[in-house]
């Protein structure tokens, strides 16, 4: 039925279940500290050299109208009451830094079967139900869903800078590594799609040296070495650089190119 926490727990304080409520309270505790809470003490006020325990503490079950406990979890405490009316169970729990309240009251034959009050594998009818009920009415509102902390703890876990709607900073140091082209392919608009990489050509396209280190011109043309001396002031002639890649710009020239009056 109940997880081994609560049935060790069940054995502990075994001499001082006396009433029905007796394991619904201690139900009601494993509960808090399965969601990582520990129980402070039996008093509203805080004592000297506080540690909090998985254990219920002494005197827990003293007054069996209206049980008291507190519970911590760092700087949150618990204040949790359960007052005994007539065959039910009233239970009130108010976190004491936000003063946010939440309460539940069961009725304590649907849940505890009183002919079998320290025995761990019977005392307890229906744990599914009642567990449900502490949850959605009792510690839903104090602590959220159990979805809602796996989102903040993601949340908390993303890096700071960690937003997909956030303009890279140009500092090339921090920048996103760029992107890179899959192997022969040519680069075309590499610099559209990556405008802050540092690229340039953009869309245009230059089919002849695409991928490739632009050569040179040649500014002596085909003069032979040693033609000009070294320093001298040379205005090239002509077509620059003997070995211009591409069509001749003069090939197949359209008709009538040559007069001057069309």
């Amino acid at each position: 039925m109940a997880s081994t926490g609560i049935e060790l727990l069940l054995e502990l304080v075994s001499p001082e279940i006396t009433t029905p409520q007796d394991p619904l309270i201690c139900f009601i505790h494993w509960e808090l500290i399965s969601h990582g809470l520990r129980c402070l003490g039996i008093s509203e006020q805080a004592g000297a050299q506080e540690t909090g325990t998985e254990r219920l503490p002494d005197g827990w079950a003293n007054n069996k109208e209206l049980y008291t406990l507190r519970y911590g979890h760092g700087t949150s405490q618990i204040l949790l009451k359960a007052l005994t009316v007539e065959g039910t169970l009233i239970v009130n729990a108010m976190e004491t830094q936000s003063e946010k309240v939440s309460d539940v009251t069961m009725k304590i034959e649907d849940f505890i079967d009183s002919g079998h009050l320290r025995e761990h594998q019977s005392v307890y009818k229906n744990p599914v139900e009642l567990k449900r009920q502490l949850e959605t009415k009792l510690f839903t509102p104090l602590f959220g869903s159990k979805k809602e902390n796996v989102r903040v703890e993601k949340a908390q876990e993303r890096p700071a800078d960690d937003d997909p709607l956030r303009i890279p900073t140009r500092n090339p140091a921090s920048r996103h590594p760029p992107w890179t082209d899959p192997p022969g392919h040519l680069p075309y608009g590499a610099a559209d799609l990556d405008p802050l990489g540092g690229r340039s050509g953009g869309m245009f396209m230059d089919p002849f040296h695409a991928g490739r280190t632009r050569p040179r011109p040649d500014p002596l043309g085909c003069l032979p070495p040693g033609a000009v001396p070294p320093g001298a002031r040379f205005d090239p002639f002509g077509p620059i650089g003997s070995g211009r890649p591409g069509p001749n710009p003069d090939h197949l020239p359209p008709p009538g190119y040559d007069d001057m009056f069309m």
